[in-house]
């Protein structure tokens, strides 16, 4: 996929690893639809003013991911892909000390990491195959987050690695099914990443996910879940996997 001039969706684009892929794509010149429910900082609007337009955006809302879509399309011409960053996480054990797990809590994760990824991929996947292919035949390319969670859940995280599983699992069958129409599906399976939600973790929990991780010992930067988003848009034998980065970490069960 040529980046140059490109209409790339975010979901979770203003912010954590979104933000991050936005400010990548940006640079390579591609032209972006930042779809959250946060405004992007505002200092990357100026940087970037002709290249970014902001749609605020519930990912599980059709006519919030629509009217993203239909703006970019207005703003930029076809879309050509997309990168589905948005997620919540949640943390809590099946049976807590008093009572039992949240059914609520439990459906918000599910409804946001996975139901939202599906609704992000169905409507942008629409959008981009009815665009004209490149010079290689390829009409777009769609990347997915899920998580090292996927494979090694721990304790009070079930919600969060089903959620995160269930996305791991779209990439196959989607990728097979969309090859009719010159798409690409990928996903990737961060580890421990300096995101808002990992700033959020005490520092005791932090730690502990520094020390599981094999090298380097440290918190991922989200430039570098940047970078192998881009790689992926760019390489179009990557197709139909999950693929890790993490830094060889094997996550204990707490």
């Amino acid at each position: 996929m040529q980046i140059e001039n490109a209409c790339v969706l975010v979901t979770g684009g203003s912010s954590g690893l979104g933000a991050a892929c936005v400010a990548r794509l940006a640079k390579q010149k591609a032209n972006i639809v930042i779809a959250d429910l946060i405004e992007p900082a505002e200092s990357v609007l100026r940087e970037f003013a002709d290249q970014i337009v902001f749609a605020r955006t519930d990912v599980c809302s059709e006519a919030d991911m629509r009217a993203a879509i239909e703006l970019g399309q207005q703003r930029y011409g076809s879309l050509r892909g997309v990168v589905a960053c948005a997620g919540v996480l949640h943390a809590e054990r099946l049976l807590p000390r008093q009572g039992v797990a949240s059914l609520e809590a439990f459906r918000r994760v599910i409804d946001v990491n996975l139901v939202g990824t599906f609704n992000t991929l169905r409507l942008c996947g629409e959008a981009i195959a009815s665009g004209e292919p490149d010079v290689e035949g390829e009409r777009g390319v769609m990347v997915m987050t899920s998580s090292v969670t996927a494979f090694e859940g721990q304790i009070g995280q079930a919600a969060y690695a089903a959620s995160k599983g269930a996305v791991a699992s779209l990439a196959l069958p989607l990728a097979r099914e969309m090859a009719q129409h010159a798409i690409r599906v990928v996903a990737i399976a961060p580890g421990v990443f300096e995101t808002p939600m990992m700033q959020a973790a005490p520092d005791k929990v932090r730690q502990s996910l520094i020390d599981q991780t094999v090298f380097p010992q440290r918190l991922g930067q989200p430039a570098e879940f940047a970078a192998l988003v881009l790689h992926i848009l760019e390489n179009a034998m990557i197709n139909g996997a999950t693929l890790r980065l993490d830094g060889g970490v094997r996550l204990a069960a707490r």
